[in-house]
Parts: C-alpha cells; sequence; structure tokens
C-alpha cells in the first residue's frame, strides 16, 4: 500500500526553476518616452529588456559601453602589422634554414649579409 502512496517522480522534461517569475506588468510609453526608453537600453548594452527594466526598477548598476573607433582601428592596424612582422620572420628563418643545410658556413654567411 504504501508505494501506491507515493507518487513517482519522473526523470524527463526540462527541470522547474527554483523562484519562477510569474508576475507580470504592463505600461505604456509615448513616442518620445519610448526613443529616450530604446536610446538608454541601447547604451546598456543588455540583451533582454526585461532584465533592463528590472536592473532600472531596482536601481541596479546599469553599464554602459562605448565603443572608441579610433581605438579599434589603432588595434586593428597593430594586429595587421604583427600579423606581417610575423611573416617575415618565418621567411627568414627558413631561408636561414635552407642556406645552412645547402652550403658551408661561409657561403650562407656571405649570402645572409646580401639580405
Amino acid at each position: 500500500m504504501e508505494e501506491m502512496n507515493r507518487k513517482k517522480i519522473k526523470k524527463t522534461g526540462r527541470k522547474p526553476k527554483i523562484d519562477p517569475a510569474v508576475h507580470r506588468y504592463s505600461f505604456n510609453l509615448s513616442d518620445e518616452d519610448n526613443a529616450k526608453f530604446l536610446a538608454l537600453f541601447d547604451q546598456s548594452g543588455m540583451n533582454v529588456m526585461a532584465h533592463f527594466i528590472t536592473a532600472c526598477i531596482f536601481q541596479k548598476t546599469v553599464k554602459t559601453v562605448k565603443i572608441d573607433m579610433n581605438a579599434v582601428e589603432y588595434h586593428a592596424g597593430l594586429t595587421n602589422f604583427f600579423g606581417q612582422f610575423r611573416g617575415i620572420a618565418t621567411n627568414y628563418n627558413q631561408i636561414v634554414k635552407l642556406l645552412n643545410s645547402n652550403f658551408s658556413e661561409k657561403k650562407a654567411l656571405v649570402y645572409l649579409y646580401k639580405l
């Protein structure tokens, strides 16, 4: 009898959340307010609008991310330069190995000085 009274625990499906968000609220904005709201939402960098609204209501810190395009271009230029520098170093390394394997040490040094 005790076995029949026990509920069978199913191990399929999604695990229930500990604290589900079941309370819903609705509010209306004018065109001006909506434009301000969307601008603030874009500046925050958050992906979910509901998280942004709750952060604003409960006065949590809302992070804003500003991207400096000059710094991005500078970083891209440095990355490109470093890639070229690494390519030159690799080519130089290959040439030195070939010279050392095919010629005597003195002849290889003569060819290296010409580079």
